[in-house]
């Protein structure tokens, strides 16, 4: 499953990992290489947003300006769409069924990324016109490594980072906008910062994040709640050692309860409940960038992920334009079912469906271009 023992998160602390935890991080998710990409996840973003648009305009009913729309496959194909732009220049329609939209999701649903080849018959069928991308980077510097082949360390890094970064991302934008339809009054604060900082007559940009100071806690108090590995990845000890006065032999597991740790009395007053605004008061000075042990929900230390940059900036981006762009409800006004279901990611049990209305005039939502 790992392409034995290949695959970044879950390679033995050694010169591979080493090597390819510097590589992926200055190629793909490095501050600088994410500002180069900006524009990829800008213009991601706002086509997901422009397909969900068309899609509710076609399938809206006379009387009826309310579209029914599940989110959980919109939030999955928009995660999985900036990562294949950054990757391979390629993205599959938010609503797409046509034979290549299937195929490919089917390929990436079992978790086969094809090792390279798509990209090298797209390239060499000169489809694929720009710069270099982080599949051109991979073929060109990858090399066999002992019992490694350079194919397998292509297709294990590929899969790594779908896993680590479409579902933990999906999920966490399931529960973002589960919370706030459940708590009416925080949506309408988030959706007057937008109104305010950003206005009915363009639409959200990633240089507006730093003004949503109140968007960025409802972030932060969602991973809180649920984180989206609420056990983080399993550790070993390298050497013996003590830790608080208990002597721990090398080779001990430590799996970390991140959910347990999120929701300590001892730390979070009212734990259980939905409070964004205690990242703006009592506990402002907390992030999530692994500095603060009270909040970790992508871990901490030299093994922690290390696509927390890239994750925030989709999570705030996506959120934002969504709230901005369309008012959501549920149907019959009823609660959003907040039961989680079994799994390493803390899925929601039933779908989120939501019915959605413009909120912005007609003219923003350019679809020409």
């Amino acid at each position: 499953m790992c392409y034995n023992n290949t695959m970044l998160g879950f390679a033995p602390h050694g010169p591979h990992w080493r090597r390819m935890r510097k590589f992926v991080s200055l190629e793909l998710l490095s501050n600088n290489r994410l500002d180069k990409l900006k524009h990829v996840r800008e213009s991601e973003i706002k086509l997901s947003v422009q397909e969900l648009y068309q899609h509710r305009n076609k399938s809206k009913t006379i009387g009826s300006d309310k579209v029914l729309i599940k989110m959980k496959r919109w939030f999955w194909d928009l995660t999985l769409n900036v990562i294949l732009r950054m990757t391979i220049g390629k993205r599959i329609p938010s609503f797409g069924n046509d034979e290549e939209s299937r195929v490919l999701k089917t390929a990436l649903k079992n978790f086969t990324v094809l090792g390279g080849k798509f990209h090298k018959r797209r390239k060499s069928s000169g489809q694929f016109k720009g710069g270099e991308d982080f599949m051109d980077v991979m073929l060109s510097n990858l090399k066999d490594e002992g019992d490694h082949h350079a194919d397998t360390i292509n297709k294990a890094t590929c899969l790594a980072l779908i896993l680590a970064a479409v579902d933990t991302t999906a999920v966490t934008l399931t529960w973002v906008l589960s919370l706030l339809l459940n708590n009416r009054d925080a949506l309408n604060k988030v959706v007057n910062e937008l109104d305010i900082h950003v206005g009915n007559n363009r639409l959200v940009e990633e240089s507006d994040m730093k003004n949503l100071v109140y968007l960025q806690a409802v972030i932060k108090e969602t991973m809180r709640l649920y984180p989206a590995a609420p056990l983080s990845l399993i550790h070993a000890a390298t050497e013996d050692c003590r830790v608080s006065g208990y002597q721990v032999a090398a080779g001990t597991w430590l799996i970390t309860n991140l959910y347990k740790l999120h929701g300590d009395p001892g730390i979070w007053s009212d734990p259980e409940e939905f409070r964004p605004e205690r990242f703006m008061t009592t506990h402002k000075h907390v992030d999530v960038k692994g500095q603060n042990f009270e909040l970790v929900p992508f871990s901490s230390g030299r093994r922690m992920c290390p696509g927390v940059s890239f994750a925030l900036q989709v999570l705030h981006l996506t959120v934002a334009n969504l709230l901005h762009q369309f008012d959501f409800a549920t149907p019959l006004d009823e609660a959003v079912d907040m039961r989680q279901g079994p799994a390493l990611t803390i899925f929601k049990a039933t779908p989120l469906e939501v019915l959605i209305t413009p909120r912005l005039p007609a003219s923003v939502y350019d679809t020409s271009s």
